[in-house]
C-alpha cells in the first residue's frame, strides 16, 4: 500500500468493532456493474470508514449511476462513452446531484486518477488496463477486480506497482493473499511456498464431457451454480476461461512459477483457495460464496470490516468436495498455462480472442466449443512480441479481435 493510502491507526468502539479514526476515499470504476454496486453496498454499511471520490460506468444506466452520484455525493462522475453524458446530466439534475461530469476515454483515465486513497477497478476486460496504470501511475492503491489489466500488461503493470500496491479482488487470489499471511511474522517469503492451489466451481457443466457440450446455448451458460457475477465473467465461468486467467493473475500477482500453481474443482465455493506449505502443511480460505468479503478486505486492507459478509454456519453439517479439473473438457486452463510461460502479448491476444468468441457465441454466430477452439487458434497464429508499451499490448488486442473475427465470420458451424 502506498504511504498516499495508508489510513490512521484504527479505534475500537464499545461494541468492539474496529473502525478507521479518518475517512478513507475511494474511487469505483465500473459502478453500475456487478463489482461495483456489491462495492458501494459495502461502503453504504460503513459509512463512518469510506466515502466515495468518483465513479465510472460505460453509459448504458445512466439512471442508476446519477442514483448512485446523488446518494453518496462525489465530487465526479464520467462515462466511458461520451455520447451518455447529456442523459447522464440529466438524470443527475433530477436526482439534485452535481458533480463534475466526464466523458470518453479521457474522462475515465481522469477519474482513474482522481486524489483519493482507493481506486476499486470493476471494469470488465481489456478497456481496464489504462485505468490500472492511471491510478498506480498516480500513486493510489489499486483494489484489483478488472484482472485482464493485470493479465494483459504484466510487464507494463508490474513495473509500475509498488510493494502492495495492488490489492487482489478475485475471490480466489483474497483468499491466496490471506493464506499466504500464514508464511510467518514477516513478509510474504516464497521459499516457504510449495504451491497455490486456486479452487474452481466447475461452472454449469461440471462432470460434462466435451461433446455433451456441443449444444450449449448462452442461457445455459449463464446459470452459473454458486456464484452471481456479470454475464462476461459467467460465460468465462462455463468455459474455465476465467480459471486460466486466475491462474496468470496468480502468477502475476504472487511470483511464483506455473507449475507451483495448481487447479482443483470445488463444486460448493466455500474454499476459495488453498497454500501448501514446504512443512506439507495447507492453509485455507473459507466463506459462503459473496464477493463484498474480498471487496471489503480490499477496501479496508491491512483492516477487517466487521459484518462485510455472512460467516460459515458452524452449527449445521457441511460436506466439501473436491476432483481434479478435467483438461480434455475444459482446455482453456491448460491454454492460459502456455500463453502466461510464452509472456509478452501472448495474454493479451488469449484475452481478446476470447472476449470476440465470447460476443459471437452470445450472437448466435459461433458453438460454444468453438470458443476456446478459436481462442487457440489465434493464439497458435500470433507472433509473440514483448508488450513493452501500452500502443504494443492495444495493437495485439486489436490483432486478435480482428483474427477472431475472421475465424468466426459466416454461418454458425
Amino acid at each position: 500500500m502506498s504511504d498516499a493510502a495508508c489510513p490512521s491507526t484504527p479505534a475500537s468502539g464499545d461494541n468492539g468493532q474496529v473502525h478507521a479514526e479518518i475517512l478513507r476515499s475511494v474511487v469505483v470504476l465500473g459502478s453500475t456493474g456487478s463489482i461495483g454496486t456489491q462495492a458501494l453496498d459495502v461502503i453504504a454499511a460503513n459509512r463512518d470508514g469510506f466515502r466515495v471520490a468518483g465513479l465510472v460506468a460505460g453509459g448504458g444506466k445512466v439512471e442508476l449511476l446519477a442514483r448512485q452520484a446523488a446518494e453518496f455525493g462525489v465530487e465526479v462522475v464520467a462515462v466511458a462513452d461520451a455520447a451518455a453524458v447529456p442523459a447522464l446530466r440529466e438524470a443527475l439534475a433530477a436526482h439534485g446531484a452535481r458533480p463534475r461530469v466526464l466523458g470518453g476515454p479521457e474522462g475515465v483515465a481522469e477519474v482513474a486518477g482522481w486524489p483519493c486513497d482507493t481506486v476499486l477497478n470493476g471494469i470488465t476486460g481489456a478497456l481496464g488496463l489504462t485505468s490500472t496504470l492511471v491510478a498506480l501511475e498516480a500513486g493510489r492503491t489499486l483494489a484489483l477486480a478488472n484482472k485482464e489489466s493485470l493479465i494483459i500488461g504484466g510487464p507494463l503493470v508490474k513495473r509500475l506497482a509498488k510493494p502492495g500496491q495492488i490489492l487482489p479482488v478475485d475471490s480466489e487470489h483474497s483468499a491466496l493473499q490471506q493464506c499466504l499471511w500464514a508464511s510467518g511474522p514477516e513478509d510474504y517469503d516464497p521459499a516457504s511456498v510449495k504451491r497455490l492451489v486456486v479452487t474452481a466451481s466447475g461452472g454449469p457443466f461440471r462432470g460434462m464431457k466435451r461433446e455433451e457440450m456441443a449444444d450449449v446455448t448462452p442461457e445455459m451458460a449463464l446459470a452459473h451454480p454458486t456464484w452471481s457475477m456479470g454475464p462476461t465473467i459467467t460465460i468465462n465461468s462455463a468455459t474455465l476461461v476465467n480459471k486460466g486467467l486466475e491462474v496468470i493473475e496468480a502468477h502475476l500477482l504472487f511470483e511464483l512459477g506455473f507449475d507451483r500453481i495448481e487447479v482443483v474443482v470445488h463444486p460448493q465455493s466455500v474454499i476459495h483457495s488453498m497454500v501448501e506449505y514446504v512443512d506439507g502443511s495447507t492453509v485455507a480460505q473459507a466463506s459462503p460464496p459473496d464477493m463484498r468479503l474480498p471487496i471489503a478486505l480490499a477496501l479496508g486492507h491491512p483492516h477487517r470490516i466487521p459484518g462485510a459478509a455472512r460467516a460459515i454456519d458452524w452449527t449445521t453439517a457441511h460436506t466439501w468436495t473436491f476432483e481434479p479439473l478435467d483438461d480434455a473438457a475444459f482446455p482453456s486452463v491448460a491454454l492460459a498455462r502456455h500463453v502466461g510461460g510464452a509472456g509478452g502479448t501472448a495474454p493479451a491476444v488469449y484475452n481478446a480472442a476470447n472476449e470476440a468468441c465470447l460476443d459471437a457465441f452470445m450472437r448466435g454466430e459461433l458453438p460454444f466449443l468453438g470458443i476456446v477452439d478459436t481462442v487457440a487458434k489465434v493464439v497458435e497464429d500470433h507472433a509473440v512480441t514483448p508488450a513493452s508499451s501500452v500502443e504494443e499490448v492495444l495493437a495485439a488486442d486489436a490483432w486478435a479481435r480482428a483474427r477472431a473475427a475472421e475465424l468466426t465470420a459466416g454461418p454458425r458451424h
